[in-house]
């Protein structure tokens, strides 16, 4: 009798373990992915409606301008000031009004910076919405004067060239290098290739290897940038 008071007690404890267990897990799925939590900041009001959907947040039918609006009024109540706000009311285009939002905020004591951003998904009559934070990045420019050339070496122990004459590709290739994120954070991981771009008034290695990121060295210091394919096709270099 006592033993099966105690497994009946046993098996009842499992169950309320096992409930428990699926009724933390629940939550912490829906914000699985997430780099802010809206309702864990004091300083970030989450739009009525809206639901943790793992990496964003959705709300039923096309509510992204009563968002957009939301956020624009409250945040710098709350004393966040907008960086870049952009959205598909700026375009002419009134087929493009579903289209959403994006917008990038600064607050001073907030470490980095938030991006929320919406859009109407048509096919499942939802609003999606994220809320993202990362760090503030800076960007300097090293190359200032369009020169007449590029002279692009495949490699860095090669003593022949390839020149771009072309002013619109040459302007496209100094927007990616002034672009670029600096780097001051220390050691990068190695790239197995080596290139370099010379400017006339500055000489620009150039670090890659396929699809990792690029990383850029000249006497300013060094930069990070994505592996653009449009960077690679603009310099013939091969990834």
């Amino acid at each position: 009798m006592i033993k099966r008071n105690l497994l009946l007690f046993g098996s009842v404890f499992v169950l309320i373990i096992l409930g428990w267990f699926s009724y933390e897990k629940v939550p912490a799925d829906a914000y699985e992915g997430m780099t802010i939590i809206p309702e864990q900041q004091k300083d970030i009001p989450l739009f009525e409606g809206l639901k943790p959907s793992r990496s964003q947040y959705v709300i039923e039918g096309d509510r992204w301008e009563d968002i957009f609006n939301f956020y624009k009024t409250e945040l710098p109540k709350l004393g966040w000031e907008a960086q870049n706000v952009e959205s598909a009311l700026d375009d002419d285009d009134y087929e493009n009004d579903w289209a959403g939002f994006h917008s990038l905020w600064r607050k001073e004591g907030f470490d980095g910076e938030l991006r929320i951003a919406a859009s109407y998904e048509q096919h499942d009559n939802k609003t999606k919405v994220i809320f993202d934070k990362h760090p503030i990045y800076t960007t300097t420019t090293w190359v200032e004067d369009l020169p007449n050339s590029i002279c692009i070496y495949a490699t860095s122990e090669e003593e022949n060239c390839s020149e771009i004459n072309d002013s619109s590709k040459i302007k496209e290739v100094q927007s990616f290098i002034n672009n670029a994120i600096d780097w001051a954070e220390g050691e990068l991981p190695p790239r197995k290739k080596a290139s370099v771009i010379d400017f006339g008034s500055l000489e620009i290695k150039i670090y890659y290897e396929s699809e990792e990121e690029i990383y850029l060295l000249s006497e300013k210091g060094w930069k990070i940038m994505k592996p653009d394919p449009r960077f690679f096709e603009l310099t013939n270099l091969s990834q």
